[in-house]
């Protein structure tokens, strides 16, 4: 399937059930910071800015999977060892390039992560405890719906799932969504007021650049309606 070299962003109403809140204030996340795809610098350059980000905002745990070592095996062998403790969460960033109904490229092993890869990985390790994934990626709303859909989860994402996102330049630092998720979750205080953060910086930057709507994603599971950002005030 082709690749789009575009990267993607939307909103989709919240998800809640009537499971009750496992949202704590307190969570100390164990994090998982995934780059994609080697063929350019923007992907490096966000998981090893929002690695500095999230320290800031007091997350210990974290482990950086750069573009060059970034495979299925790899990315889901690290997501096995998260096994969140109690008071502890799981928290997923992946930023690369996406396919249409295929997922979030890795090129090191030319594969795709797919919603249901990461959904059983995620399951498996983190369980019932709080979960946040945030894919960067064309066309990763398909992360928000299910398998992916839980009631312990938040899920962020770049686009709808038939939509592109943009800002993959070679001129670029970061692309569009990861410099809206830097700048803004140094202050945002819950993961849906960040999205929303997100959503204007992105359609800010689409309207000056005369872009396609790319609508940044949320998912909120039932039992995380309140769930704070690390570090959150």
């Amino acid at each position: 399937m082709a690749l789009s070299w575009r990267l993607g962003v939307v909103l989709i109403p919240l998800l809640v059930g009537a499971t009750a809140s496992l949202a704590q204030a307190e969570t100390k996340y164990r994090a998982i910071l995934i780059g994609g795809d080697t063929s350019l610098p923007v992907f490096d350059n966000a998981t090893a800015a929002l690695g500095r980000a999230l320290q800031r905002r007091g997350v210990r745990g974290i482990e950086l999977i750069h573009t060059s070592r970034a495979t299925i095996r790899t990315v889901l062998k690290s997501i096995a060892t998260l096994k969140p403790g109690p008071g502890e969460g799981c928290l997923v960033f992946a930023t690369s390039h996406g396919g249409k109904g295929a997922g979030l490229y890795l090129s090191r092993s030319d594969e795709f992560l797919t919603s249901q890869a990461l959904d059983a990985a995620l399951s498996q390790s983190c369980g019932d405890r709080p979960t946040v994934a945030i894919l960067s990626a064309c066309y990763s709303g398909l992360f928000t719906e299910p398998p992916m859909a839980r009631p312990n989860r938040v899920i962020l994402t770049a686009a709808r799932a038939d939509r592109p996102s943009f800002g993959c330049g070679a001129g670029r630092r970061f692309t569009v969504y990861d410099a809206c998720l830097l700048d803004h979750i140094r202050t945002a205080s819950t993961w849906p007021a960040l999205h929303y953060a997100i959503q204007g910086c992105v359609t800010r930057e689409e309207t000056d650049e005369q872009e396609e709507p790319s609508e940044p994603q949320l998912f909120v599971g039932g039992a995380m309606p309140d769930l704070a950002v690390p570090g959150a005030p």
